[in-house]
């Protein structure tokens, strides 16, 4: 019988033998025993929703962020929900947003009817770019949302001196930097109103789930009631003082998280610098194996932040390449490596073209980038083996598909 000999050079697209046989993922959750035996104490307890858990975890997180107050809710886009309500975004209210977010950021401005005013990044970090924020800024401007794209954060400084010259809310979509820092202080301590999510691609996890922080009690209190129908008390509340009354006094979401995923929340959250640490020793790696690969560029990172590396952004260098990103996508699917795509710019999407009449040419930055970004594996638990996977593959597409 004649024996075939796979080719080990070719690209599995088009027939070699693939770097992996089972597709390693972008992003993923870490979970531990004692993050199960939490849960499974919280689901022995008398509390498995607005119980004591969740007062536990809203002290954990912020004390562990550096604020007053934090205030958990269902998930990271009901986190940013109740940040619109707190500060009483409207009908005729402008908020300036990055176009390179996810849909949520912008999608929370219009679920209480506001109006996103979309701002363009910088050309290296792709964050949100102050200089385009100002100009943006009108009389009927109420806030600005910085994201933290990738986990690195915004300039901070920058942003609050705009927002203070313009009696601006400021706030932080920090979804995927928890863990951050920027000169010196962490994430989550550096707008008015900062926002997290726990969907299991973070960096921290809680099933589903998300926090607010702020130093502001009025917001807080007000986003308790905002994220539990409205109701000015819990029943955990009402059945301490022995109750049964509560009042409605605006009409609010079931956004509540449970005791079960604050309890998961409490135990990552001890972790969570550890993984941050693990993320960052990762990103390194790939710094390191790309830095001689002229058509792969990471996006940027500045020297006063500590990025949290929810994300490991490249850019492709198209013009020494003989296909687009889309090639390189599906190349690279197809040695197993489970790249994605962070993000399709917002005002991109028919909504905001049929609603806001956005389009292309509005934030040129953000959409030359989209053209050419790609997000590489980056999570916890991922091992050396595994990353070495990631750089083996890039470099034998990038190889291939040298113009």
């Amino acid at each position: 019988m004649e024996t075939t000999i796979q080719d080990t050079t070719a690209l599995a697209v088009d027939g070699g033998e693939p770097v992996r046989e089972e597709t390693l993922a972008y992003g993923g959750q870490t979970i531990e025993e004692d993050d199960i035996e939490a849960v499974a104490d919280a689901l022995r307890s008398d509390y498995l929703t607005t119980g004591p858990t969740v007062d536990a975890f809203e002290e954990a997180f912020a004390d562990f962020v550096g604020t007053e107050e934090a205030v958990a809710v269902a998930n990271g886009t009901a986190a940013l929900h109740a940040a619109m309500r707190a500060v009483r975004i409207g009908e005729g209210d402008e908020v300036i947003v990055p176009t390179l977010t996810f849909a949520a950021t912008a999608n929370s401005v219009v679920f209480e009817g506001g109006t996103p005013v979309f701002a363009d990044v910088e050309p290296d970090t792709l964050l949100l770019d102050p200089e385009s924020v100002e100009e943006r800024v009108t009389d009927n401007t109420k806030a600005i949302v910085g994201v933290d794209y990738a986990g690195q954060p915004c300039r901070y400084d920058a942003l609050r001196e705009l927002a203070d010259a313009h009696d601006l809310v400021l706030l932080d979509d920090a979804c995927h930097a928890t863990g951050g820092s920027y000169k010196g202080e962490p994430v989550g301590s550096l707008a008015d109103l900062n926002t997290f999510s726990f969907h299991p691609v973070k960096n921290m996890t809680t099933g589903e789930g998300g926090m607010i922080t702020t130093d502001n009690p009025e917001w807080a209190n007000e986003m308790r009631e905002f994220r539990n129908h409205g109701i000015t008390s819990t029943h955990h509340e009402r059945a301490e003082r022995g109750s049964w009354v509560y009042e409605i006094p605006e009409a609010g979401y079931n956004y509540r998280l449970t005791d079960m995923q604050c309890a998961l929340g409490m135990s990552q959250l001890e972790k969570l610098p550890g993984w941050v640490e693990r993320r960052r020793e990762i990103a390194a790696r790939y710094d390191v194996a790309f830095a001689d690969v002229d058509a792969v560029e990471p996006i940027a990172m500045r020297e006063d932040s500590t990025c949290a590396y929810h994300l490991y952004v490249i850019r492709l260098n198209l013009d020494t390449l003989s296909v687009g990103r889309e090639e390189v996508f599906d190349a690279l699917r197809a040695e197993g490596i489970g790249v994605n795509v962070h993000y399709i710019p917002v005002h991109y999407h028919p909504f905001y073209r049929e609603n806001f009449d956005t389009g292309g040419g509005l934030c040129p930055v953000a959409e030359t980038a989209y053209e050419c970004i790609l997000s590489l594996p980056l999570f916890p638990r991922m091992t050396d083996d595994d990353a070495r996977d990631v750089e083996k593959s890039v470099k034998k597409v990038i190889s291939t598909y040298r113009e």
